[in-house]
């Protein structure tokens, strides 16, 4: 408890729930033809401009738990943006439609580059974003989405992935992260197994980024996540997993926006 609550008051920007006024809106825009519909949170009760954190969705796209954690974000005094990376009104339903989906910007990571960038692009023209101070999160999908916004040379200052993919078909193109990295993988995931970490920890040495690997020792695939219920199997719940990757990046934005 006294470490829970020494993090949090050390948090850049916390505020009491008392004063909250949170805001969010839905918010379209564009990667070129292709219509985006991503999804903004601030707290309207603080003035001036603050650290902005993009969110990228898991591979169902932009929904009810990508937003959540926007409205979390914001709870703790960030702009935060919820991109949408597959475009508007695609938000697959089932498993082989969200594996088909997700597929297509996994094997074209030039278009998954594009359509994070853009989400950023929304962030950082919100008039109370501190465009110094920016970072990215993601979830599953999103966390590969994440890693491919430092590959493309995006100035942001930090990059966390919740249990997201680390393969990458490019590793030389990690020279151009400039951000401090924080991956937050579940010990027991079946979808990105031993070879694949250590493939991602021999790009992040190679290219010099500074990183660090924190494992979930028991923790699956998509751990954050209350609704992963072993379907597909690999994918479930881990409370304290949950509880204790939201600390820890927590304590990764305080030290890279102190």
């Amino acid at each position: 408890m006294k470490i829970i609550l020494a993090s949090m008051i050390a948090m850049t920007g916390l505020i009491s729930p008392a004063c909250a006024a949170l805001k969010t809106q839905t918010v379209e825009y564009k990667e070129g033809n292709n219509i985006l519909e991503g999804y903004l949170a601030y707290d309207d009760a603080l003035s001036g401009k603050r650290p902005g954190i993009l969110v990228v969705h898991e591979w169902k796209g932009l929904n009810a738990y990508a937003q959540r954690r926007a409205d979390m974000l914001a709870q703790l005094g960030y702009v935060a943006f919820a991109a949408d990376i597959y475009g508007k009104g695609i938000r697959p339903q089932t498993i082989d439609e969200a594996g088909a989906t997700a597929g297509k910007y996994k094997e074209n990571r030039a278009l998954l580059r594009a359509r994070v960038n853009a989400g950023l692009d929304v962030l950082k023209a919100q008039p109370n974003v501190d465009t110094s101070k920016l970072a990215a999160i993601g979830y599953c999908f999103g966390g590969t989405a994440v890693l491919e916004l430092g590959r493309s040379g995006a100035n942001v200052k930090g990059i966390v992935s919740f249990h997201g993919g680390l393969s990458n078909p490019t590793p030389q193109d990690a020279r151009n992260i400039k951000a401090r990295v924080l991956i937050l993988h579940g010990a027991a995931d079946p979808f990105v197994q031993a070879d694949e970490v250590a493939g991602f920890e021999k790009e992040m040495t190679d290219a010099h980024v500074n990183y660090r690997l924190i494992k979930y020792p028991g923790a699956m695939h998509g751990f954050t996540n209350p609704d992963n219920k072993n379907v597909p199997p690999g994918a479930l719940y881990n409370e304290a997993a949950d509880k204790a990757s939201w600390i820890e990046m927590q304590r990764f934005f305080n030290g890279i926006f102190s």
